[in-house]
């Protein structure tokens, strides 16, 4: 019996992002998004206290996907492109 092992690695370099990074959050308006996964709404409710009070954001904008086990509905995509930045929380 033969044994095929796989390599987990990535094979291809990361293509180089095509947003630039924002130079400062001041004034800037950030999607926090919440996976649905437990815990998650705590750890986006302490970043968007952190955002607020030590960076300057403008505004917070909170979103939640249905679920965790499949991609954001196109609806909830549309919305976070109206924002400069998505903070994405994972939990559990």
């Amino acid at each position: 019996m033969s044994i095929t092992l796989v390599n987990p690695c990535i094979e291809q370099k990361p293509q180089a992002s095509r947003v630039p990074r924002l130079e400062s959050l001041a004034g800037k308006t950030i999607a926090l998004l919440d996976i649905s996964k437990p815990g998650g709404n705590v750890f986006l409710d302490r970043v968007e206290r952190l955002l607020l009070e030590r960076c300057s954001v403008a505004h917070v904008v909170r979103e939640t996907k249905p679920t965790y086990t499949k991609p954001a509905p196109e609806g909830l995509l549309e919305k976070l492109r109206n924002v400069d930045a998505v903070v994405e929380g994972l939990a559990d």
